[in-house]
């Protein structure tokens, strides 16, 4: 079973940093691009960061760059989405999903609550 489990949410103030976990299983993870999105309530879901595992490239949303870095542990399949220097309109639910490239994901996980506090 393909599973994709988000972690490290919570509440942080402005200014502050967290570290989202995505840990998957379930799918040979070097294959497979892994992906952070989030959506913010009204708003649509937008593409914050990727990685792709059998290279280490890593791409970056234009709003993500310079504050959020995202690695890759692959001994233990897990990405990691360091944010720092928060602000309120990072506020937002964050999911990671698998795929077999940047433009498309097979697996979403349950997501993770972010909220930034001003």
């Amino acid at each position: 079973e393909v599973q994709l489990v988000e972690s490290g949410g919570g509440l942080v103030q402005a200014g502050g940093s967290l570290r989202l976990s995505c840990a998957a299983s379930g799918f040979t993870f070097d294959d497979y691009t892994i992906g952070w999105f989030r959506q913010a309530p009204g708003k649509e879901r937008e593409g914050v960061s990727c990685t792709r595992s059998s290279d280490g490239s890593t791409y970056y949303a234009d709003s993500a760059k310079g504050r959020v870095t995202i690695s890759t542990d692959n001994a233990k399949n897990t990405v990691y989405l360091q944010m720092n220097s928060l602000k309120p309109e990072d506020t937002a639910v964050y999911y990671c999903a698998g795929g077999p490239s940047i433009y498309w994901y097979n697996y979403w996980g349950q997501g993770t609550q972010v909220t930034v506090s001003s």
